[in-house]
């Protein structure tokens, strides 16, 4: 089986994590990031020192032309694919409260969060049945995995559209499950929780307090590496007999405890 995955957001955060396991593990990976050049090519000189095959891609998931020459380009150099992950994501410019939350922000949040993670695993699905449809080989296992966040279930009023583009995802899985179970892609979502980044450093003492007082049955950060253990593990088929679901890599944070 050829080992070809596409990291969305990859050259900071949970998404290089993701990339240099994946690539560690002997996966060619394309390492797409959206305007951090410096970034995405420190993290493509470290995959390829185990896979020098990787490489990286400017892309910005929410412009249709940039998604089709992602799909494309990616095809192209490598013949199959056999993993999309959608990582890449952002925050509100702004933390403003739900009453005052414009539409510009609205907008930009959706636009990267949902509409352009869901129009590239449309792409990418079907690039694969077509590839498929001219081969006469077997058909190979491919898997999407949708890196979500606790923020799915959880109420945040001053970032309420961050939340409801991470609700739209875990529909978004849902939906592409069940219709590409059939095509033998299956489609899972991850949900991190307090995840130690560069983007989590600015609440950094806020969280380091509530993990000690027990927000989490496992009290400690999380680590990028803990995400791309879990991706690695769906990418491998570990789980050939499941499609839909959702992996909680939050320490507990989804158990309701008294």
């Amino acid at each position: 089986m050829k080992r070809v995955a596409i990291v969305t957001g990859a050259s900071r955060g949970i998404g290089r994590g993701i990339a240099l396991y994946l690539a560690r593990q002997d996966w060619a990976v394309v390492i797409n990031y959206s305007s951090n050049a410096q970034a995405a090519q420190e993290v493509l000189e470290e995959a390829q020192k185990s896979r020098p095959d990787c490489m990286m891609m400017q892309a910005d998931i929410s412009d249709p032309l940039a998604r089709k020459a992602l799909i494309e380009k990616t095809f192209a150099t490598y013949g199959e694919v056999n993993l999309l992950v959608n990582n890449a994501g952002i925050a509100p410019w702004e933390r403003k409260d739900l009453l005052d939350m414009s539409e510009e922000s609205y907008d930009r949040i959706m636009d990267v969060n949902l509409k352009g993670p869901f129009f590239l695993t449309q792409l990418f699905a079907k690039t694969c049945l077509e590839k498929r449809r001219g081969s006469s080989g077997p058909p190979s296992q491919a898997h999407i995995v949708n890196i979500n966040s606790i923020s799915a279930y959880t109420s945040s009023i001053n970032r309420g559209e961050y939340c409801i583009s991470k609700a739209g995802m875990s529909m978004m899985t849902s939906l592409f499950a069940d219709r590409l179970a059939s095509e033998g892609i299956h489609v899972f979502e991850i949900r991190p929780g307090i995840i130690e980044t560069d983007m989590t450093g600015k609440v950094k003492e806020k969280y380091d307090t509530l993990i000690e007082d027990g927000l989490t049955p496992i009290r400690r950060w999380g680590t990028p590496d803990d995400i791309a253990k879990a991706v690695w593990a769906i990418a491998e088929n570990f789980f050939p007999f499941s499609t839909g679901e959702v992996l909680n890599v939050d320490g507990g944070f989804q158990l309701r405890r008294l």
